[in-house]
């Protein structure tokens, strides 16, 4: 065999060798897709697509929509979606789309009932509400779960069915704390309309005027907010009160 021959065989080999080795090189970089999301991605992921929130909201969602500066509370959205998630995971909420908090920190004066879309980062309803006439006046600051008491309850309530009774157009509420708003069904703490939410009154006195202990709201907003959070959303009128607080059994179970 001539060296000519030999040459261009090392060559050929040579060149074969060094591809096979780029070849194995370039798929030892390449992963299966698959096998990169780690679990905490896909529970998110999954819990996303579900349009369930994980355990502290939507991922942004408070500030992404400023509720701050909206005069919602950290701790009343945090407690609220801590809440919202438990009564999902026992399958109390039917739309687990909506939330609607009440922040009774806040005086009444100001646009404390906040109805949000958790799917798609929306303020759906921010305005006044009503607390009971013997809760307090601006604030609501004492609570009460016993008939005739005109007091409010605080806590968390699923949304049922309408109805048209003596306050027009109504929406039944269901607590779901034992002691604490478990009466709210049989002393009719309900959300309707009540001429008194309004923005001149909260103008000129500092304070609306108060219910028998149901959440009023404005007449001119009453049906497009019923008909939103109705059957089976998830309602929660939060307090700073220790009282509430320390006593919560969903509030422990969702820490």
């Amino acid at each position: 065999m001539n060296k000519s021959l030999v040459k261009k065989f090392y060559l050929i080999f040579s060149s074969l060798f060094i591809f096979v080795i780029h070849l194995l090189f370039v798929f030892a970089r390449v992963k299966p897709a698959s096998k990169t999301m780690n679990a905490s991605m896909i529970k998110t992921v999954s819990s996303i697509a579900d349009g369930v929130p994980p355990a502290s909201g939507k991922p942004g969602i408070y500030d992404s929509l400023k509720l701050n500066t909206r005069g919602l509370s950290r701790q009343a959205f945090d407690y609220a979606m801590k809440g919202f998630n438990f009564l999902f995971s026992q399958g109390k909420i039917n739309n687990n789309g909506i939330i609607t908090i009440v922040d009774f920190s806040k005086t009444s004066d100001k646009k404390r009932l906040f109805i949000l879309d958790l799917k798609n980062y929306k303020i759906l309803f921010n305005t006044y509400v009503a607390h009971g006439q013997n809760s307090g006046r601006e604030y609501a600051d004492h609570f009460s779960n016993a008939p005739e008491s005109l007091e409010s309850s605080p806590g968390f309530y699923v949304t049922k069915e309408t109805y048209t009774g003596a306050k027009g157009y109504c929406l039944r509420l269901e607590g779901e704390e034992n002691g604490i708003n478990d009466n709210a069904f049989s002393r009719g703490i309900v959300m309707h309309a009540a001429a008194y939410v309004n923005q001149a009154l909260a103008n000129s006195r500092g304070f609306i005027g108060r219910s028998w202990g149901c959440p009023a709201v404005p007449p001119e907003l009453h049906l497009q907010i019923i008909n939103k959070i109705k059957n089976g959303t998830c309602l929660f009128l939060y307090t700073p009160n220790e009282n509430y607080i320390s006593r919560s059994v969903i509030l422990k179970h969702a820490s």
